[in-house]
């Protein structure tokens, strides 16, 4: 049975009838307002979309199959290629991970030390996408404005552990070095300046007429919806719904710290952004009472079987030298068992479902890549929207290419 449209004079028609007014588009793969590889097939009429399906997998790099041939502490450089946009976050969801099957409990300085770097990097990731909803309405200036202040985020990665990007910060156990005084300086200066310029980002936006009429109301979805697809994190608070992992699921002592979890209504780009933009607040809120409560101690756990010696002992120390050895060639024990355990990524619950037969490797790794679960609603939320809208509800649900297709 044909399907009933209405053509371009309000008459109800079916399809077939019309398909010589109905085009078909290619968005993506490798148009610069996917900002990524992956593609949109469209069928317009006029600037109208009738259909959209999605294709995926052009970066596909098999992430989770590499990571069963490598040992425990080798697989936190293929997180870091996840959701580059907020690469520590990834890193210490899969050392979390291994430290729960391993029965590993990190001090408390190691948890308030990860909340400041998962919380800078979630305000990278926010500056990025909210940024880019900009250009795409045709404001550029918040853009470069921000991407000098995701630059001062990336300073501090850099002082942690030499990356920028895909940083592989930390290790199973804690960190591989205290943060220096460099470090703790930048930090204050981020946090004290930080706040001036994104408030100028924000006026620059928020209120703006011409920028408000562009995103209130497109690529919106319902609560409902947006569950039964099992969205998470900004796009499903967007939608009215108050699920935050970090509160419901509480792990790296977020239960020590007062913070807001933002909520929209109506589920379109605007919520998004507002969403994204008072998480930043809250994230800067987070960094400040972990910098006034951090307590003192060790910047690791005492697993040595986990853990790589001090450079300096594995020289002069036969035992150093060892568990050098053992934990370089992968012969570190592992517990058998299934472990679950998710953190509030940049876009949502990012999770890792480890089963260990107590090799050396993993026997199945699967990342729960938020991306890749809710862009299967994309082709709903841009149903019957013009072809700039579908634009701006890709950029609002900051879909990032690595983490989608992995």
């Amino acid at each position: 049975m044909s399907e009933l449209i209405f053509n371009k004079n309000g008459q109800m028609v079916s399809r077939d009838t019309i398909d010589g007014d109905i085009a078909t588009l290619n968005l993506g793969p490798t148009h610069p307002a996917t900002h990524g590889i992956f593609q949109n097939v469209l069928k317009v009429d006029g600037e109208r979309i009738i259909e959209a399906e999605q294709t995926v997998g052009y970066i596909h790099r098999a992430f989770e199959k590499l990571a069963e041939r490598r040992p425990y502490n080798q697989i936190t450089p293929i997180t870091d290629r996840l959701n580059y946009c907020s690469s520590p976050i990834n890193n210490f969801g899969w050392h979390m991970t291994v430290e729960k099957l391993a029965g590993i409990e990190v001090p408390k300085k190691v948890d308030y030390m990860r909340v400041i770097i998962m919380e800078l990097a979630r305000i990278a990731d926010h500056l990025v996408c909210n940024s880019v909803i900009g250009v795409d309405t045709g404001a550029l200036t918040g853009f470069t404005y921000m991407f000098q202040e995701r630059e001062k985020i990336y300073d501090l990665y850099e002082e942690v552990c030499g990356a920028r990007l895909t940083t592989n910060i930390g290790r199973i156990g804690g960190f591989e070095r205290d943060f220096s005084p460099t470090f703790w300086a930048k930090l204050k200066k981020f946090v004290d300046e930080f706040p001036a310029k994104f408030n100028e980002f924000d006026q620059l936006l928020t209120r703006n007429r011409i920028f408000m009429d562009r995103v209130i109301g497109a690529g919106p979805i319902s609560a409902e919806r947006a569950i039964s697809y099992g969205f998470a994190g900004p796009n499903l608070r967007a939608a009215g719904v108050d699920y935050d992992v970090r509160v419901m699921s509480p792990y790296s002592s977020y239960e020590d710290f007062q913070f807001d979890i933002p909520v929209g209504k109506d589920g379109d780009t605007f919520d998004r952004y507002m969403v994204r933009q008072e998480e930043i607040r809250q994230s800067l809120n987070i960094i400040k009472q972990a910098m006034e409560k951090m307590p003192t101690g060790d910047y690791h756990a005492n697993v040595p079987d986990f853990y790589l010696p001090p450079k300096e002992e594995v020289y002069r120390s036969m035992e150093s030298l060892i568990y050098h050895f053992k934990i370089i060639m992968g012969e570190m024990t592992i517990p058998k068992g299934e472990v679950y355990h998710a953190v509030e990524g940049g876009n949502g619950e990012l999770g890792y479902y480890l089963v260990s037969d107590g090799g050396r490797t993993p026997y199945r790794l699967h990342f729960r890549r938020p991306c890749f679960i809710y862009y299967q609603a994309y082709p709903e939320m841009i149903k019957d929207s013009v072809l700039s809208d579908a634009i701006l509800t890709m950029s609002s649900m900051n879909v990032i290419a690595g983490e989608l297709d992995a």
